[in-house]
């Protein structure tokens, strides 16, 4: 989670929210992303989203089973479809998101009964860093 929380204050020095994502596998990092939808004019390009292409690509498979996901923030519906899509195994966040999030907020997508793979989750982990830095980011431009 370091990692991502050192990648989620470069982003917000570039001028995007703060959230970044880190893809292990057999405990080595495998892909790493910080959110990107501003500077790459994408709505896609959550950190979630491109951690996990670039995972599989340097895997060279689509399916990511045995990796684990590390993200700044609960992932939205988009990203955590694509959690289940890409068959992590594990799942950590650091900070909740009762607007966004739809881990444990919002539609929760893993308890539907529609969705066929549900990784483990450890939510909380470097919640108070992340939290401060959205905060703080979004004082800043309000």
């Amino acid at each position: 989670m370091g990692r991502a929380l050192e990648l989620a204050v470069q982003a917000a020095a570039a001028g995007e929210v703060p959230v970044a994502a880190v893809v292990t596998h057999d405990g080595r990092i495998v892909a790493e992303a910080a959110n990107a939808m501003r500077g790459s004019h994408d709505p896609t390009a959550h950190a979630e989203m491109v951690a996990i292409r670039a995972a599989a690509h340097a895997l060279g498979r689509a399916r990511l089973d045995g990796c684990d996901l590390w993200v700044t923030l609960e992932p939205c519906a988009m990203c955590a479809g694509a959690i289940s899509l890409a068959r992590i195994a594990r799942l950590y966040w650091a900070a909740d998101d009762p607007k966004g999030g739809a881990v444990l907020h919002g539609p929760r997508l893993f308890a539907q009964p529609t969705c066929h793979h549900r990784p483990e989750l450890f939510p909380g982990l470097g919640a108070g860093p992340a939290g401060l830095l959205l905060r703080d980011f979004f004082a800043d431009r309000r």
